[in-house]
């Protein structure tokens, strides 16, 4: 009779990590196709698998986590975390560091800490939805709130390390009434409360990629908010969705186009993108110039803008001229309108920054012209 092979843990773990990855794509009777591909005895590899279930059960907490525990071990839903390499479901699996998330054979990736991993859900349920999250006697932690992650997200996508984390949302979304009421809401406190506003519209556009994501009315108009009240390159790829998806919408010289291609050149002027501002601002301005006319004030506003971003690029004396021509069509037209005053200053402005940067060269030019 021959003697029964032995063998080592991690053939026993990788075997086990096969059947939960078989179980999660959906296939049938994993555990019968694995034992076939390892040509394992079924009933050896059963008893892995029950075994293993019972260790991972363990270290899950009760529903209600107990507040006065610190060093919580929270495994998320069998099926929920993925690699990005390999495509496949990682599983928990206990290791000499502890805890860790761990990806099928072939896969070569280093395992991730499961309670880091735990900490960076956590903070994404605690942002998108933090109401999920039970009310505690002491704060609520990221590392609880990630027990309800399957609640709010419908797949995570594990990068090179924990906090490397791709979020797919639910395809059915909240009902557009509720969207558009917080979004009403948004518009409201955008001024007098903007870090709520902030809030409300990160909750409307949760899920929407601004690379990838069909265009959609209520995400454009969500998006030009939030891009108002953002700064740097967070503020140009929200904008920059805005206008793409309005100019679809409603075309180029569209008046909420318009606003949105403004708030576009602005933010790549706050982004320090000064060639691509001034761009966007001379094709906003002909656009105005077509549709409310050249010498209106909107039109003759995103010029003289646009001399200060000339000035930004280096072309001083282009832009003071440009400014100049604007101050004189503007006073033409809209006699004792105070923005003719904020262009008079802004060409002061420029001025006294020319003389102060060469003293030098404007002293010998006076002395040429004495």
């Amino acid at each position: 009779m021959a003697k029964p092979r032995k063998y080592t843990s991690d053939v026993i773990a990788d075997a086990v990590r096969q059947v939960e990855a078989a179980r999660a794509t959906g296939r049938r009777g994993p555990i019968s196709t694995v034992a076939r591909e390892l040509q394992l005895d079924r009933r050896l590899l059963q008893s892995w698998v029950t075994k293993a279930r019972a260790q991972a059960a363990t270290a899950v907490p009760p529903t209600t986590p107990r507040a006065d525990v610190d060093n919580d071990l929270v495994v998320l839903p069998d099926g929920l975390l993925h690699c990005l390499f390999c495509q496949q479901p990682m599983t928990a699996t206990f290791t000499t560091v502890g805890l860790v998330y761990d990806c099928p054979p072939p896969c070569r990736r280093p395992p991730l800490n499961a309670v880091a991993v735990a900490e960076a859900v956590g903070q994404v349920v605690l942002q998108h939805a933090a109401r999920l999250v039970p009310a505690l006697t002491h704060p609520k932690r990221a590392v609880i709130a990630a027990i309800h992650a399957h609640r709010l997200i419908a797949r995570i996508t594990a990068g090179g390390h924990p906090a490397d984390l791709r979020i797919t949302w639910p395809a059915t979304a909240r009902p557009r009434h509720a969207l558009t009421e917080e979004l009403r809401l948004a518009r409201q406190l955008a001024t007098t409360d903007p870090a709520r506003a902030h809030r409300l519209l990160q909750s409307i556009l949760a899920g929407v990629d601004p690379a990838t994501t069909a265009i959609s009315t209520l995400h454009a108009e969500a998006a030009h908010l939030l891009a108002t009240l953002l700064h740097g390159i967070t503020a140009v790829r929200w904008a920059d969705y805005a206008h793409r998806s309005l100019t679809h919408l409603h075309g180029p010289t569209a008046p909420p186009t318009l606003t949105a291609a403004h708030t576009l050149a602005t933010a790549h002027r706050q982004a320090g993108h000064h060639q691509r501002a001034y761009g966007l601002y001379r094709q906003l301005a002909d656009h105005l110039a077509d549709t409310v006319g050249a010498d209106a004030h909107q039109t003759l506003a995103v010029r003289a803008t646009s001399a200060l971003v000339l000035h930004d690029l280096g072309h001083h004396e282009a832009a003071r001229t440009l400014l100049v021509d604007v101050i004189s069509r503007h006073r033409h037209a809209h006699p004792g309108h105070p923005a003719t005053a904020r262009m008079v200053d802004h060409l002061d402005r420029l001025r006294h920054l020319q003389t102060a940067s060469s003293p030098t060269l404007v002293g010998s030019a006076t002395g040429r012209r004495a």
